[in-house]
């Protein structure tokens, strides 16, 4: 378990207040004394939410890999752009009780949690015959499970908070296949049900599950992925941008973390009340085919 001592930046802040009694309407961008978890978030599509949610005044814990000075240099960067406070947790995507530990951090902070996304993933291309198995085992654990734990742990407070929104980080692979890539496939696909069955489950309790499936996005896993294409077919890698990663997005252009953005905020304001349990595409028409 970690030291919250440490894993904070800065003193402890208050906790939010509280809204009160009368229920008060989230219109999209209004995000002030919203606080968001959000799994994966040191680059990528995560930190592009982290962005948009401080950007609109909500606090921000941010979760994920990489060198601990530049994950403080973005935390810092993050919360001088902006009204919300931000802060860190290392909790290893691997392990249940440290995701939990990231969650009830969450609520020790701030006072509250409003929004978890569970965001966090990793990528390896390779046929099933050769698939290594540590690494099946470990795609499915942060790609997969982490959903679970991250979730659980948050159902409690967000049910005593009378509301919630949760958004799980699918993919266009959470609703077809692609060859070379089982076990994201697999857990992508286990992402769109798990949605579906918390969805079904908190409906009464105003917590709404959904889950967004973009395309291919510009991010440092699919810079990675273009290479262990190129690798594992034999091609070069303008041949695997043109006519692997591209290929299956009609409009041949890479879906932008913005556009993701714009969806997710949807989703989190009381616009998006109704919408539950949804698989959201953003994928140039990629699952239209």
């Amino acid at each position: 378990m970690f030291n919250w001592s440490k894993s904070s930046k800065g003193p402890s802040a208050a906790p939010a207040a509280a809204h009160g009694d009368a229920p008060v309407f989230r219109d999209i961008g209004d995000l002030k004394g919203q606080v968001a978890v959000i799994s994966g978030s040191t680059s990528g599509i995560g930190l592009a939410l982290a962005r948009a949610v401080a950007a609109r005044g909500g606090d921000v814990v941010l979760n994920g890999l990489g060198d601990p000075a530049e994950i403080e240099r973005t935390r810092a960067g993050l919360e001088a752009g902006s009204s919300g406070r931000v802060r860190y947790h290392a909790a290893n995507m691997m392990r249940g009780d440290e995701i939990a530990d990231m969650v009830a951090f969450a609520k020790h902070e701030f006072g509250r949690l409003d929004i978890l996304v569970n965001n966090a993933g990793i990528q390896h291309v390779e046929s099933v015959e050769k698939f290594p198995t540590d690494k099946w085992e470990q795609i499915i654990a942060i790609n997969l499970s982490s959903a679970f734990y991250a979730t659980r742990a948050a159902i409690p407070i967000m049910k005593a908070q009378g509301r919630g929104r949760i958004v799980n980080m699918a993919s266009a692979h959470g609703l077809v296949a692609s060859p070379f890539k089982s076990a994201y496939v697999a857990a992508k696909h286990g992402i769109v049900g798990f949605t579906k069955t918390v969805a079904l489950e908190l409906a009464q309790d105003n917590i709404t599950c959904n889950a967004i499936c973009p395309g291919f996005v510009e991010t440092p896993i699919v810079e990675k992925q273009i290479a262990d294409q190129a690798r594992t077919r034999g091609i070069s890698k303008e041949q695997v941008l043109h006519d692997v990663i591209l290929a299956a997005q009609p409009t041949k252009k890479f879906v932008t973390t913005d556009q993701l953005a714009g969806l997710f905020l949807y989703l989190v304001s009381d616009l998006g009340a109704s919408a539950n349990g949804a698989n959201f595409s953003i994928d140039g028409g990629w699952t239209a085919q």
